[in-house]
């Protein structure tokens, strides 16, 4: 038997590394490309620009149309909801924290005035109500009719 092809009947093995993993669309990754544009879209709308304003400028800076943009804008929400629902549940004891410093600071610089604010907020929030606040609510009237003409009998 010789090495010669037509000698073997055996199809020649092929090692895995030499197998190459076909990308769809040429050497670039379409999906890739498009998580980078819509993650710079996301970093892009803390700059605080309306909605609008903001899939409009990616269409241009992207060269991409107008619906892509929209549709990159509809992702970049989902995340934002998503990053929103992860953050729930630690959301305010941070903002607690972030008081608690902002108060000491303002102490320590002497601005009792915003440190009063602060308090009064941090007070409003564990459900402390000012007296002021308590002598400005009105009223409250309970009024209950009872029922005579079963007792009667």
């Amino acid at each position: 038997m010789g090495d010669a092809p037509e000698a073997n009947s055996e199809a020649p093995e092929i090692a895995p590394e030499a197998v190459k993993k076909q990308r769809p669309y040429g050497k670039r990754n379409p999906n890739a490309v498009i998580e980078e544009r819509r993650k710079r879209l996301y970093k892009r709308q803390l700059t605080g620009l309306p909605v609008r304003q903001l899939v409009l400028d990616h269409a241009d800076r992207e060269g991409i149309g107008e619906v892509t943009a929209w549709r990159d804008w509809d992702e970049v929400k989902r995340w934002n909801e998503e990053d929103w629902s992860k953050d729930r549940e630690s959301i305010v004891s941070r903002l607690q924290a972030m008081r608690m410093r902002a108060i000491d600071a303002a102490i320590r610089k002497g601005q009792i005035g915003s440190a009063q604010l602060l308090m009064r907020d941090l007070g409003a929030v564990v459900g402390e109500v000012a007296p002021e606040a308590q002598a400005a609510a009105a009223p409250q009237l309970a009024i209950v009719v009872e029922d005579k003409r079963s007792k009667t009998e």
